[in-house]
């Protein structure tokens, strides 16, 4: 199948799905779509996947690399949790094929349904093969196939958002908003729909919008969610955040939902817990670019071009011994974006460190952090341990959160004058 046309679902239906190593993962079951609205295409959300123990998971479409007609390629970690689906969530193969509507004065059912690219990793639903409604799927195939009619997707009221259809349209909204402007919705909400809607958003979105809420709303929606859910939303948080968050909870609660994440994103939050407030080992997050001295310029462009590389963390890279986790093995220096982009690509980074700049210690306060970026005129910071390892970096932001006062997201949600640092 070519990526530049449409695919049926119907032929996605049993293909075998296979991760970056070429391993059978498992088979295609279902398609996931969400509505939108003024007029567009639902998106497609992700794939269901059965699993050779018959179980169901999900796959987002941003870890589908490649679909031809024999098999689909997916990367990245697989995440095993079973399959549930959400409220603003529509499968097409469950919910969409047989279903009867009326079209130019006679009943039709859908036959099938088209989902086409629009970028990378965006796909959407393009059209929908219809059939004259008699009898059920199964039957005279052949038939029904001589019979079939291709429509646009907009002329199937199961495919175009209603105004009664309150929820989703809601949900359909913030699929297109900012997390801050998420994040305000959530704020003007009386409680009750505040947690309606936030059980009925992807862990993604509602992950972002929950960064950027006051800390009091963050305790308390990531408190009535189910605490499966809730330790998905952890996960999907930048670590320092999530940690953030974790310690205002109430200990019981936090530890319960520590040991429902993932033990590698749990670790990640739990070894910024032991930092005092307001010092760099607090409001670093853990997973800055970190490149080995042999690293290539191309390598280094590669690694920042990642989709969760925030523009602050692709400023600079750093380069240590291995391990290249954190703590790493020994720091060495920093590169920084403009460096690389003015170098050979298969220039070493090692020949392009900055060692002038000095890294910042663990413990080192937000005051004297904040001088030291406005000293070098930096977005993000590398922080070391007393073994000159790499545990971590300081962004922009991350500082900023911590300079401004603790309830300025309140302030600025209710519309109130800016924020005045401290001193």
């Amino acid at each position: 199948m070519s990526r530049s046309s449409s695919v049926f679902i119907s032929r996605l239906r049993g293909l075998p799905v296979l991760d970056a190593a070429g391993d059978q993962v498992g088979k295609v079951r279902d398609v996931v779509i969400q509505m939108r609205t003024e007029g567009r295409a639902p998106r497609v959300h992700g794939l269901v996947v059965e699993l050779f123990a018959r179980r169901k998971i999900f796959v987002p479409m941003p870890r589908v690399h490649a679909i031809d007609g024999l098999q689909v390629m997916i990367s990245g970690t697989v995440d095993t949790r079973v399959f549930s689906r959400r409220q603003a969530e529509t499968l097409v193969v469950d919910d969409l094929f047989d279903r009867t509507f009326s079209r130019e004065g006679s009943q039709v059912s859908i036959f099938d349904v088209a989902m086409r690219p629009v970028r990378s990793h965006d796909w959407e639903i393009s059209e929908v093969a219809v059939v004259p409604a008699r009898g059920n799927r199964f039957t005279s195939l052949r038939k029904k196939a001589l019979s079939t009619t291709i429509v646009d997707w907009n002329e199937v009221p199961a495919l175009v958002m209603t105004s009664s259809q309150s929820t989703e349209r809601a949900i359909a909204e913030m699929q297109d908003m900012k997390p801050a402007d998420v994040a305000r919705e959530l704020h003007d909400m009386t409680p009750t729909r505040r947690a309606e809607i936030a059980k009925a958003l992807d862990d993604d979105l509602l992950a972002d919008a929950i960064e950027e809420l006051p800390e009091d709303e963050q305790v308390s929606l990531i408190s009535i969610l189910d605490p499966e859910r809730a330790a998905d939303i952890l996960e999907e948080m930048d670590p320092d955040d999530a940690a953030d968050l974790v310690q205002d909870l109430p200990e019981p609660l936090a530890e319960r939902l520590l040991a429902r994440m993932r033990p590698e994103d749990a670790e990640d939050v739990r070894s910024l817990l032991v930092y005092d407030d307001f010092t760099a080992g607090a409001m670093m997050t853990p997973e800055p670019v970190i490149l080995a001295p042999d690293a290539t310029v191309a390598d280094a462009l590669a690694k920042i071009r990642g989709e969760d590389i925030t523009p602050a963390l692709a400023s600079m890279v750093f380069v240590c011994r291995p391990p290249l986790d954190t703590p790493s093995g020994r720091y060495l220096g920093v590169v920084h974006l403009q460096r690389l982009l003015r170098e050979p690509p298969s220039t070493m980074v090692s020949a392009l460190l900055d060692t002038d700049l000095e890294p910042i210690a663990t413990d080192t306060l937000v005051g004297a952090i904040s001088r030291y970026f406005a000293t070098y005129n930096l977005v993000v910071a590398p922080v070391i341990n007393s073994e000159n390892q790499l545990v971590g970096a300081v962004t922009v932001d991350d500082l900023l959160d911590h300079l401004l006062p603790a309830d300025w997201r309140g302030d600025q949600m209710d519309g109130a004058p800016g924020a005045v640092n401290r001193g």
